[in-house]
């Protein structure tokens, strides 16, 4: 079956950074969506990042923009969430996942939409302190 695993998570000082990685297995990025998502305490799941794994092109909350990147090769099995000026709001646990094959995703509702990543990460704790 395949598999998604994150890794990178840690505490960190408001302001400070982290990268995250996202390694598959079972198939690459070449044809399939990749996003991250975060959940923190008593609140929803949220949308943060993603990247389409046919054009490259990239999607970001309006809540991380200018402060995430995320960057992947469509021939690797690994992509990355660099998080930078962190904020205590930000502390959450953050899954990678695969989206699917079809529907094909072709905008930005498509990619923030939770319900169509069919594979999902353990997660990895992101803690930002004040």
């Amino acid at each position: 079956q395949v598999q998604v695993v994150e890794s990178g998570g840690g505490l960190v000082q408001a302001g400070g950074s982290l990268r995250l990685s996202c390694a598959a297995s079972g198939r690459t990025f070449s044809r399939y969506a990749m996003g991250w998502f975060r959940q923190a305490p008593g609140k929803e799941r949220e949308f943060v990042a993603a990247i389409s794994g046919s054009s490259g092109s990239t999607y970001y909350a309006d809540s991380v923009k200018g402060r995430f990147t995320i960057s992947g090769d469509n021939g690797k099995t690994a992509v990355a969430l660099q998080m930078n000026s962190l904020k205590p709001d930000d502390t959450a646990v953050y899954y990678c996942a695969l989206g699917s094959r079809w529907p094909m995703f072709a905008s930005y509702s498509d990619y923030e939409a939770g319900g169509r990543y069919d594979v999902w990460g353990q997660g990895t704790q992101v803690t930002v302190s004040s």
